[in-house]
């Protein structure tokens, strides 16, 4: 998609310091964090939504999964993190690729 935020990011079009990547997925930092540690786990594949995924995407959905246990360990947040996926502009999806959000790092928990 070529006006697509994300898109831009991972071609390199929009610089942006990459906390994480494979050949799958890229992880950077939210430039509006809701949380002391705030990533975005994204795949590089142009996929606009959650709802637009199938049963081959199970690799991929697992991989994001297993990537954000590893960027969480990385980021010292392991003991405990939130991850969330909006699903859709009614589900507060604002750029339309598909993104986990990766949250964590309160004090005392999540708030």
């Amino acid at each position: 998609m070529e006006n697509c935020i994300f898109c831009k990011i991972i071609d390199g079009k929009i610089p942006t310091d990459f906390i994480y990547e494979d050949e799958k997925l890229v992880v950077f930092e939210d430039v509006k964090p809701s949380a002391p540690v705030h990533l975005l786990i994204v795949p590089r594949e142009h996929i606009a939504k959650l709802q637009d995924l199938g049963d081959n995407n199970k690799e991929l959905l697992g991989h994001i999964l297993l990537t954000a246990n590893k960027v969480a360990k990385m980021k010292n947040i392991e003991k405990g993190f939130k991850i969330a996926i909006n699903c859709g502009p009614k589900g507060g999806q604002e750029v339309p690729h598909l993104h986990v959000h990766l949250l964590g790092g309160w004090r005392g928990g999540v708030k």
